[in-house]
């Protein structure tokens, strides 16, 4: 929608009476000016009293809180930066407490001068500043569920996602420092925490373009994010981008750790599993409205987030009739690649009984499937990159419910959906 059809549009709602911008009362008075003195100076600021409920979302079923997942309050965000202490966490043994004074990171195997960087020498080295996404294959991991469940919001449908702007030192100068050996085809990245987290990454990705970030937003990272130096690997899974790093070793072979053999593996609808399914693939969500939320009759302004692991989004599709007709939504603000992008579509409701959806296309022409599409694909009983359309029902007294299809053909056996890494994330 350009700005001359928008113009009209809102003339059109506000002819109509169903835009009511300014409420004129009679008698009304300005909003009045504080009678004492604030509060004072402050060497950290924090949030106002009022939204203090703003919060990321553990589950009350996880077993140890030593391993799961925190996510995202999408659902009351904006913007594509998501703030730190806000961005969704995964843990496979804690959060390891880490001096920076004693920090190092070791880079060996098939290489020409193995070397080792305090977080001074690394500070000191050429960086970047980029804006990415960093999402958990686990993200999605309740559209597995059957049946579906209905009070799902936009926090535990895709909340295991966030974006950033990290600043680090490109991997490749480090590799090309210590001269990769021809046969050192694999990456074998670990992290510092009680699990020894490894993960295996292809040295054609480190070379291209692979960050080793110090710092998240413009400060240091925070200690669950991977405090003092973490990977970070534009458009792949989560569980690849390493805290805590402590050493790189290039090796011939990958590692074929638990961490991508018996979890991080994807299982087909023929039974057949798929191993290294690194790429996040396309996915849009609508977070306002959203499951959970209520609505009146009148103008909205549907909002929401689309992101790929395969670079940019192309466009975003709205549907306010449970599928039957699509518009293209306006994307706002930078459209980054592997960052995430709002996209907003303006709506006048009835107040009649609906269903809202979105899909998001990307540069590539990848498309995001609906659930029936992406089940063809993948075994129900799969725990990883669900990326289906979410479909929000709006019923008639303004409250939307996760608008699942299945939920309107009644339920099949239950499965007990698995987290990021086994573990189930949401009771």
């Amino acid at each position: 929608m350009n700005r001359r059809s928008f113009l009209q549009g809102l003339a059109a709602a506000l002819a109509a009476g169903s835009l009511q911008l300014v409420r004129a009362q009679q008698g009304f008075k300005p909003f009045p000016p504080a009678p004492t003195l604030g509060t004072p100076l402050q060497p950290i600021g924090v949030r106002a009293a009022s939204e203090a409920h703003v919060v990321r979302y553990i589950s009350n079923t996880l077993p140890s809180r030593h391993t799961g997942a925190a996510f995202a309050p999408i659902g009351e965000l904006d913007g594509i930066i998501t703030p730190n202490g806000l961005h969704f966490e995964r843990d496979h043994a804690g959060v390891p407490t880490i001096d920076p004074k004693d920090y190092r990171l070791v880079l060996h195997g098939l290489v020409e001068r193995p070397l080792m960087f305090t977080l001074d020498d690394l500070m000191r080295l050429p960086s970047e500043n980029q804006v990415y996404f960093i999402e958990c294959a686990g993200n999605g991991q309740n559209g597995y569920r059957e049946p579906p469940e209905p009070t799902l919001t936009a926090t535990r449908s895709r909340g295991l996602v966030s974006g950033a702007e990290w600043t680090g030192v490109p991997l490749r100068i480090l590799l090309e420092e210590a001269g990769v050996k021809p046969e050192g085809r694999w990456l074998l990245a670990e992290g510092a925490d009680a699990a020894a987290w490894v993960r295996s990454i292809p040295t054609e990705k480190g070379l291209r373009d692979v960050l080793v970030a110090y710092k998240q937003n413009g400060e240091a990272l925070r200690p669950e994010q991977g405090y003092p130096v973490r990977l970070v690997v534009p458009g792949w899974e989560g569980s690849i981008q390493v805290k805590w790093l402590r050493r790189i070793l290039v090796a011939g072979e990958p590692a074929m750790s638990r961490g991508e053999t018996s979890e991080y593996t994807d299982v087909r609808a023929d039974g057949r599993i798929d191993a290294f399914t690194w790429v996040m693939e396309p996915q849009s969500i609508i977070t306002r409205p959203s499951g959970g939320q209520r609505i009146e009759p009148g103008f909205h302004q549907i909002r929401g987030l689309a992101w790929s692991g395969f670079g940019m989004v192309a466009r975003v599709e709205v549907s306010t009739d449970g599928g039957a007709s699509w518009r293209e939504a306006r994307l706002t603000g930078p459209v980054l690649p592997y960052a995430l992008t709002r996209f907003v579509f303006d709506w006048n409701w009835g107040g009649e009984e609906t269903v809202l959806m979105s899909r998001m296309v990307d540069d590539q022409g990848n498309v995001q499937p609906t659930r029936a599409e992406f089940l063809e694909r993948w075994a129900r009983n799969n725990r990883y990159h669900y990326n289906a359309i979410q479909a929000w029902r709006v019923g008639a007294d303004g409250r939307v419910q996760n608008g699942d299809p299945a939920l309107a053909v009644g339920a099949a056996p239950p499965v007990q959906a698995g987290g990021c890494g086994g573990e189930v994330f949401d009771g």
